[in-house]
């Protein structure tokens, strides 16, 4: 019984919170009309750059959002200029093919 406890602590631990979290961060920008290609770039990036708090704000963003530079402006409304530059620097990547998906 220890052991199986100990042993998911180790897995959880080699689990950061932004592997955890892009799943719910992916979902989340899909739900505010995000593509999905587009929404996995990007919360590959988002989810490396910004704490779980930040991560929180952007996920409560609903709306009709069609396309990146539509979301970059509903981040903006959130506040956090943090927020606001890897949110404008992933999509811009993004749009560009400069960055790739790669979970």
């Amino acid at each position: 019984m220890r052991i199986a406890v100990a042993l998911t602590f180790l897995v959880l631990a080699a689990c950061s919170p932004s592997k955890l979290a892009y799943g719910q961060v992916k979902s989340a920008m899909m739900d505010a009309g995000l593509s999905e290609s587009n929404a996995a770039c990007m919360a590959e990036r988002m989810t490396d750059r910004l704490t779980l708090g930040q991560l929180q704000k952007l996920k409560q963003l609903k709306g009709d959002k069609r396309n990146l530079a539509d979301y970059v402006v509903a981040v903006r409304r959130v506040g956090d200029v943090e927020a606001i530059k890897v949110t404008a620097s992933s999509a811009a990547l993004c749009a560009s093919g400069l960055a790739s998906e790669k979970r």
